[in-house]
């Protein structure tokens, strides 16, 4: 079952996205791909992106990581919600951990193992969704059922089977 959205991948190299794309098939709703980073920030302006995969590097000869670095600040300056995971085929501990200090959810380094990748992928996507905790859940469905019976107390406690004393105690929290 695919539930986990839309994936963005950002490489400047074709087979990256090709066996991205093929890897993550079946986990993803729909894998986007992009060869440059300078379309990423006006894809995600036209649609829901869950979280991205951006490379490190895209100028030929540099591998420094420092346009995945300035990509990753605009991007997360202007979606600070989507979890960016960081790849790269030249990596350090530095250069992870700058990207994770610059505010990446995690770090891949080329060539990956699938298995790796999707896990990597998911927990990002995991860890960025909201956790609602079980009493705001519980006043949530409270208040729909209120409204459902027009506002007749005594209807919604008897579809809620609890009694209309219980149901004032939640309504009050």
């Amino acid at each position: 079952m695919t539930n986990y959205g839309t994936i963005l991948v950002v490489d400047d190299n074709p087979a990256i996205l090709t066996a991205v794309r093929i890897c993550l098939d079946g986990v993803f709703r729909r894998v986007l791909t992009h060869n440059s980073p300078e379309t990423v920030l006006a894809a995600m302006q036209q649609e829901h992106v869950d979280v991205v995969l951006l490379d490190m590097n895209f100028s030929l000869g540099i591998n420094s990581g420092k346009e995945g670095m300035m990509w990753l600040q605009a991007i997360h300056r202007r979606h600070p919600d989507v979890p960016i995971v960081l790849m790269t085929a030249y990596s350090d501990v530095r250069l992870a951990v700058r990207g994770l200090k610059g505010g990446a959810a995690d770090f891949v380094v080329k060539p990956w193992e699938n298995d790796e990748l999707v896990r990597v992928l998911k927990d990002a996507v995991d860890s960025s969704r909201d956790v609602v905790s079980l009493e705001q859940l519980e006043t949530e469905h409270v208040r729909k059922v209120v409204d459902r019976c027009g506002g007749n107390v005594s209807k919604a406690a008897e579809l809620l089977g609890i009694t209309r004393q219980t149901l004032y105690a939640k309504m009050k929290k």
